[in-house]
């Protein structure tokens, strides 16, 4: 009898001590969200450089971002959205002219920021309520938030005549 509760403690022991370590894991959602955020990097920064460097002020009317703008917006809210889903402050810092190098710049170094956030937290810190929503949520907030700006930069290719880099899963 004592063998066979030896045994039963020596197996639940190690179960709790193996799903602790897993809670102190990153998650399989943050590596299958960072797959699919290159893609997206991939894509952005395949439209912002499709545009001339000439047409960055472009706007199709007085209300609208101009296409660099656009484009730092995108990297600005990147750094916003993933600096609060990591409970950090955002790096970002608005430049003073926004150029085809600047914007690109900024856009890019965005991802790579999210993506070094993101790729890190377990499903524990994916689960935490910071604000309005979890932190899981900020994750999908930062995407949908990208393509909503992204569709809106393809829109100011074609308006200038420039066919958007096609999608590549």
């Amino acid at each position: 009898m004592k063998l066979f509760l030896s045994i039963t403690f020596c197996a639940l022991f190690s179960f709790a001590a193996f799903a602790a370590d897993d809670a102190k894991s990153p998650s399989k959602y943050g590596a299958e969200f960072v797959k699919h955020w290159q893609i997206a990097k991939d894509l952005t920064l395949a439209v912002a450089d499709a545009m001339p460097e000439a047409d960055y002020g472009f706007k199709p009317n007085p209300e609208e971002m101009s296409f660099g703008e656009q484009i730092a917006h995108i990297g600005a809210a990147n750094y916003s959205y993933c600096a609060r889903a990591g409970g950090g402050k955002s790096p970002y810092a608005k430049p003073d002219k926004i150029d085809k190098a600047t914007a690109m710049k900024i856009a890019g170094d965005s991802f790579n920021y999210c993506s070094e956030i993101i790729s890190k937290l377990t499903d524990a810190q994916l689960d935490e309520v910071k604000g309005p929503m979890s932190v899981r949520e900020l994750t999908e907030g930062v995407m949908v938030h990208m393509a909503h700006h992204r569709g809106q930069a393809e829109v100011y290719l074609r308006v200038k005549g420039v066919k958007p880099p096609t999608y590549k899963f």
